[in-house]
């Protein structure tokens, strides 16, 4: 439907037009997206699609919502979870204060489940989290703090196994299907829209958790996020990513140490 070529002029006018960089993101996985927006919204042409893009700001915000992907879930990786309960957060929570930065956030089921996990280890009112995606939608649905209820079963159940000592239900309010979790955790979470490709650092965190991103960034791409990952994270900070994801092949490798199996990492200096 849409070759090379065509995809390469895609990606040059999106930029040219509204800043938003996708040039290293995994061709593979970028081109089946663009295709699925094609097929989904009925194009004839590829011009078609250019031109609607060009013109129309607003259809922008669709096509990042669907070339970004959004698959996450409560307390995913309940292993990763158990970890940042009993070794990550109580050694960070001997600071007077925590900043700790979600890159990529989607639509904010790892920041709910990170409020929680502080909140019982009694850290949350000294925590601010911060939230960041490219995509303003995902980051409406993270504000509002509301999942489908059929949804709660699983999330229950990673819960569980990553250690947790409440019951998982009297976090939300289960009302016409959707579950609202409780304001006392959103209070503590900054949502704001960031872009790992061109902006900058914005402040310095003592936790960075960027999970199921990189993996599809090219390796260009995937040095410069860490290497801001870097420039964002204070000494002896930790660095957190997804289960396919590694600083193994990064320059940032010499400066970091691995902790046990998890994929986090300690800033050594």
């Amino acid at each position: 439907m849409i070759d090379d070529r065509e995809l390469e002029l895609l990606i040059q006018e999106v930029d040219n037009y509204y800043g938003y960089d996708f040039s290293g993101y995994s061709r593979a996985s970028l081109k089946r997206r663009v295709e699925r927006v094609f097929l989904l919204d009925g194009y004839h042409s590829f011009h078609d699609l250019l031109s609607r893009v060009r013109q129309d700001e607003a259809y922008l915000a669709r096509l990042v919502e669907e070339v970004t992907v959004n698959v996450t879930e409560m307390f995913r990786d309940p292993g990763f979870y158990r970890a940042l309960r009993q070794y990550i957060l109580p050694a960070l929570g001997t600071k007077p204060f925590l900043r700790i930065w979600h890159a990529g956030c989607s639509t904010g089921e790892e920041v709910y489940s990170m409020a929680i996990v502080l909140h019982e280890l009694g850290l949350l009112d000294k925590t601010l989290l911060y939230a960041t995606d490219l995509n303003a939608h995902v980051l409406d649905i993270a504000r509002a703090g509301v999942f489908p209820l059929r949804t709660m079963a699983q999330y229950s159940e990673n819960y569980r196994l990553a250690g947790g000592v409440s019951d998982f239900s009297d976090y939300y309010t289960a009302n016409y299907g959707l579950a609202k979790f409780q304001e006392s955790l959103s209070t503590r979470m900054v949502f704001s829209q960031h872009n790992l490709v061109s902006d900058h650092s914005f402040n310095e965190f003592d936790l960075i958790l960027c999970r199921n991103v990189l993996i599809y960034f090219d390796k260009d791409l995937q040095d410069r996020a860490l290497m801001l990952f870097d420039e964002s994270l204070s000494r002896l900070g930790y660095l957190a990513l997804g289960s396919k994801e590694t600083i193994k092949f990064s320059p940032l490798k010499p400066r970091y140490e691995p902790f046990q199996k998890e994929k986090i990492w300690k800033k050594l200096h």
